[in-house]
């Protein structure tokens, strides 16, 4: 026991001894963590039902993004009791794999958006979006209703797609090819879909600002607010993730 403290004396006064010790703890818990990167496709386990955005979830994704919304709701729900029972099942990983910047965090001056979708009505986002103290008395949200008056001007999104499959979204190249009829159908229930539902499985298809007359930046944001959430069965998915996990123990 005195031979190891004094040889632990030795090395917290060699500065020289003490940096080679250090480096070459580093270097082995480095090697341990990223060396088994090299022999996995991913680190992500993929589950059913996840796919990637439409083209208008997509550019209401941006637009979320744009207006800072990120910055008061995180997308995220850990693990813990309360937040479980407040905001329905814990997040899953493979729920934002096609995120490019996920909206992980815990900030949040407003609720979790990560299950959101579908729990309320079309016309509830829209009046909150436009007059959030209108429909929650004590919100400190700023209103967002000129997203109602602006049409929704995407200038390429197909080649938006095109970059967010260059870092490993799969859109097909139909997908690519159809963006911008997808845009503009998944707002318009009047509209020839196409294969749109085939290709998306669980898009929803209709006006979301309530003017069927104008696609506006309202329309965008609203449908990616209703799809959050919804398009993985999470506890068959947790169910699967724990088995992956426990196999690779």
């Amino acid at each position: 026991m005195t031979s190891m403290t004094e040889r632990h004396k030795t090395l917290e006064k060699n500065v020289t001894l003490l940096g080679i010790a250090a480096l070459g703890a580093v270097v082995i818990g480095g090697v341990v963590e990223i060396a088994p990167l090299f022999w996995i496709d991913n680190t992500i386990e993929k589950v059913e039902g996840m796919r990637p955005y439409t083209p208008l979830e997509q550019a209401g994704r941006d637009i979320y993004v744009r207006e800072g919304c990120y910055v008061c709701h995180s997308q995220m729900i850990r693990p813990f009791r309360d937040e479980v029972e407040r905001y329905g099942h814990y997040s899953l990983a493979a729920e934002s794999m096609y995120d490019h910047p996920f909206q992980w965090g815990s900030k949040r001056t407003g609720p979790d958006l990560a299950r959101v979708g579908k729990r309320y009505s079309d016309d509830w986002h829209v009046q909150h979006l436009k007059n959030p103290q209108s429909v929650v008395p004590e919100s400190v949200m700023p209103q967002y209703g000129f997203l109602a008056d602006n049409d929704l001007d995407v200038p390429d999104i197909a080649a938006n797609l095109t970059a967010l499959r260059r870092v490993g979204v799969p859109y097909t190249d139909r997908d690519v090819k159809m963006a911008l009829a997808d845009l503009k159908a998944q707002a318009d229930p009047e509209a020839d879909a196409g294969d749109l539902e085939e290709r998306y499985p669980k898009a929803q298809v209709r006006d979301f600002d309530g003017n069927p007359s104008r696609l506006t930046e309202m329309d965008a944001l609203v449908a990616y607010l209703q799809m959050l959430g919804t398009l993985v069965d999470v506890d068959g998915a947790a169910a699967q993730e724990e088995l992956a996990s426990e196999r690779g123990r």
